[in-house]
């Protein structure tokens, strides 16, 4: 019984961090989710201050700006495990962006991005799941101002600082499994929160010839000091506390080269790097001392000693003639969730990456598109005795979930 309520406080405070960067959505415009995320080294459009704004000088002599909006498709996830199993709901999430890029200043050059780069939902209604994730929505919006720096005909670089603000929700409830009418689970959380933190990023691009760019990029880590309301309760009993919590939203390294052939064609590879090994403990700290009998199960830090993870990614852009553009991508990402701190807030995997999409040149100015991604997550099977999530311990495995993006984008230019 101990060990279940201990499990309790510790999903529910690990999926405040989780969903903010496990479930990292790097593929944030109409290109990028065609490409895969194979968009750093090639980019042409507004989306660039976003991606590279090192190419931002690069670009035409007009203002160039785009918006898209992203729905997300969540298939529910599958726990099979006799009478503990369950099924996740399925969610639909639209996610709109924006981007813009100025004209250029001399070899001076800047742009803005409106992103939406992490934090899903995951709701689960079956009752051992409800334990641990009754609910978790965050929302994370970045803002992200850039400017970039023409060196020569060959070399640029860029910097930018990132504004993240995020908000969320995150429910649990044992009061569903009992045993003869008897509840033995009385353990309720509902917690909201918000916070406000900066960030920066740099960026350089580098064209030894006309046909091929290489790029990198690298995104600070940022500590996101979640603030809120968090009710407690045990047995029917709550008291409401100002509480925080402080994750890191981990840095990303990207290396890209690309290679046009005619201007008809390029191919890009992209290797990125994501340091989740910044994630090493989660602390929950309170403006009180909670109750006694709460302590040891919502106020004692946790060690996640979570991994970091290498994503690799390939996007191939195809110029017709008759003014249509065709992309195709595909990519393979890592989980860094260890077995032992696995939950339901996020029985992450690894997962490939498929993808597909378009751009149709309206006019001299105007252009459109869509675009498909699928990620498709590998099913987990778990040995009994590893996870220390006292239902999870059992054993049991994970199937179906992944996600599905389908994006529409304008772009213009004057």
């Amino acid at each position: 019984m101990i060990q279940v309520k201990k499990s309790i406080v510790v999903s529910i405070i690990a999926s405040s961090v989780i969903m903010a960067g496990g479930y990292k959505l790097p593929e944030q415009s109409l290109n990028a989710i065609a490409l895969s995320d194979a968009y750093v080294a090639h980019t042409t459009g507004a989306d660039t201050a976003y991606y590279n704004p090192a190419a931002m000088v690069f670009m035409g002599e007009n203002q160039y700006i785009e918006g898209t909006l992203t729905l997300a498709h969540l298939p529910s996830q599958e726990y099979s495990l006799g009478p503990l199993s369950g099924k996740s709901q399925t969610e639909n999430l639209p996610i709109p962006t924006l981007f813009y890029v100025a004209k250029p200043i001399d070899n001076l050059r800047w742009g803005v991005s409106l992103t939406v780069p992490g934090g899903l939902t995951k709701k689960w209604n079956t009752p051992y799941q409800k334990l641990f994730a009754e609910e978790f929505t965050l929302k994370n919006i970045e803002l992200n101002p850039v400017i970039a720096y023409k060196v020569n005909d060959t070399f640029s670089v860029g910097a930018g600082v990132r504004i993240v603000y995020s908000e969320g929700i995150v429910k649990s409830d044992g009061n569903s499994i009992g045993v003869n009418g008897n509840i033995i689970a009385p353990a309720k959380r509902h917690m909201e929160g918000n916070t406000v933190e900066f960030g920066y990023n740099l960026a350089l691009l580098y064209k030894p010839t006309t046909d091929i760019n290489f790029a990198l990029t690298y995104r600070s880590n940022i500590d996101l000091k979640e603030e809120g309301q968090a009710n407690l309760y045990f047995g029917g009993v709550g008291q409401q506390y100002n509480a925080n919590v402080t994750v890191p939203l981990p840095a990303t390294f990207d290396v890209a080269i690309s290679k046009t052939w005619q201007e008809k064609m390029t191919l890009e590879f992209k290797y990125q790097r994501i340091f989740w090994s910044s994630y090493e403990a989660l602390d929950f700290n309170y403006d009180r001392p909670i109750q006694a009998k709460l302590v040891d199960f919502f106020d004692k830090p946790l060690m996640r000693n979570w991994k970091n993870t290498n994503s690799f990614r390939l996007g191939a852009t195809i110029k017709m003639d008759n003014k249509l553009t065709a992309m195709f991508g595909f990519g393979l990402d890592e989980s860094p969730v260890p077995l032992k701190t696995i939950g339901f807030e996020l029985a992450d995997s690894d997962s490939r990456i498929f993808s597909m999409g378009f751009r149709y040149q309206q006019s001299k100015q105007l252009s459109w598109g869509a675009s498909f991604l699928v990620s498709d997550k590998d099913s987990l099977s778990l040995t009994p005795g590893v996870a220390e999530n006292s239902v999870l311990a059992r054993g049991g495995g994970f199937s179906e979930g992944g996600a599905f993006l389908t994006t529409i984008g304008v772009a213009y230019e004057f």
